[in-house]
C-alpha cells in the first residue's frame, strides 16, 4: 500500500468482520451523535472509543491521501475486450470526486 497509514487501517489489529461492523457504525453514528465513539465501539465490539476514534482519524487520512492524488490507481489486468478507455475514464472520475 502507498501509505502507512493505509496499511494500517488495512492492516491492523481489526478483523474484517470489525471493519465492516466499524464502517456501518459510522453511518450510523454520525457527528452528532452524543457518544460516538462509545457508540461505534460498542458496535464494533472488542475496542475502545478511544481505539475507534483512532481508526477513524487514521481512515480520515487515508481518503485524503487518495483524493489528493498520493495513491496511484492499480493497473488491473483484464481479460477479453479493451476496457482502457473505461479505466481512464473511471481515473478522471475518481479524482475530481470529492468525499463530503
Amino acid at each position: 500500500m502507498a501509505s502507512n497509514s493505509m496499511s494500517a487501517y488495512g492492516s491492523g489489529s481489526w478483523t474484517v468482520k470489525q471493519n465492516k461492523a466499524f464502517e456501518s457504525a459510522l453511518a450510523t453514528y454520525d457527528q452528532d451523535t452524543p457518544d460516538r465513539w462509545y457508540n461505534v465501539a460498542r458496535a464494533v465490539g472488542g475496542t475502545t472509543p478511544d481505539e475507534a476514534k483512532r481508526q477513524y482519524d487514521i481512515l480520515v487520512r487515508d481518503i485524503e491521501s487518495i483524493e489528493n492524488g498520493h495513491v496511484p490507481f492499480p493497473n488491473y489486468k483484464t481479460t477479453g475486450g479493451s476496457t482502457k478507455g473505461r479505466l481512464r475514464d473511471e481515473e478522471k472520475r475518481m479524482r475530481n470526486m470529492k468525499l463530503q
